[in-house]
């Protein structure tokens, strides 16, 4: 019988210890991050209501056609003066607009622009703070956008507009009002992605944040 190095059973017991102290952490890191986006999903607005005063401009992020319409309506009944669209198609024209709008006839030329630039929610917030510095426009801003994107949306925002106090008005799909997320498992996987981008937005906001504090 060949003896047992005892070197060898400490490696042993040593991995067996990484291993099992790995599989803590990935667990503790799964919990977490599903206990985060069920307070996520719990914290989506479920049903629209108009917002709780007026604001200077409205500012509308693209993405469906139901928050365009909205943006619309709220300039249509007097919360604000204009209407920024950020993130419009670079194909998309005036008279497109209003094929897919009716309503936006009116406002074209007085009220609202149409934001070409922005590709995703960082250049919606960009497009927004160059719009409201060349127009002048100092005071409340009602952001439209889907419910379950509005927490990206105004943080994106609140990061380029310290400043500005952001009215959320965020648009409901008839698929999302009954707001059991858990049932429908489309909706959870989309909840489940904007969650991560969510996160990912948070985490290089906070280093952007730390990296321009002056240094001791």
């Amino acid at each position: 019988m060949t003896a047992l190095d005892p070197s060898t059973g400490l490696r042993a017991s040593r991995a067996g210890a990484w291993r099992r102290a790995v599989g803590f952490v990935i667990g503790a890191v799964l919990v977490a991050f599903f206990v985060g986006f069920v307070v996520f999903a719990q914290s989506i607005e479920k049903d629209e209501a108009r917002p709780p005063r007026p604001g200077v401009a409205v500012v509308a992020l693209t993405g469906g056609a139901d928050r365009i319409q909205d943006a619309l309506d709220l300039l249509d009944k007097g919360y604000a003066g204009r209407l920024l669209i950020t993130g419009v198609h670079p194909s998309l024209t005036p008279a497109d607009m209003v094929r897919l709008a009716p309503r936006a006839a009116r406002f074209l030329e007085c009220c609202v622009d149409l934001g070409y630039e922005a590709q995703n929610t960082i250049g919606n917030a960009l497009e927004a703070r160059r719009w409201l510095a060349d127009h002048d426009l100092r005071g409340p801003v009602i952001v439209v956008t889907s419910n379950y994107h509005m927490p990206r949306a105004l943080a994106e925002l609140a990061h380029e507009l310290p400043q500005t106090e952001l009215i959320p008005f965020p648009v409901v799909s008839e698929r999302l009002r009954n707001g059991a997320w858990w049932n429908d498992p489309g909706v959870a996987r989309l909840w489940a992605g904007e969650y991560v981008k969510y996160l990912v937005a948070l985490a290089r906001i906070q280093l952007r944040a730390r990296s321009a504090e002056p240094g001791p």
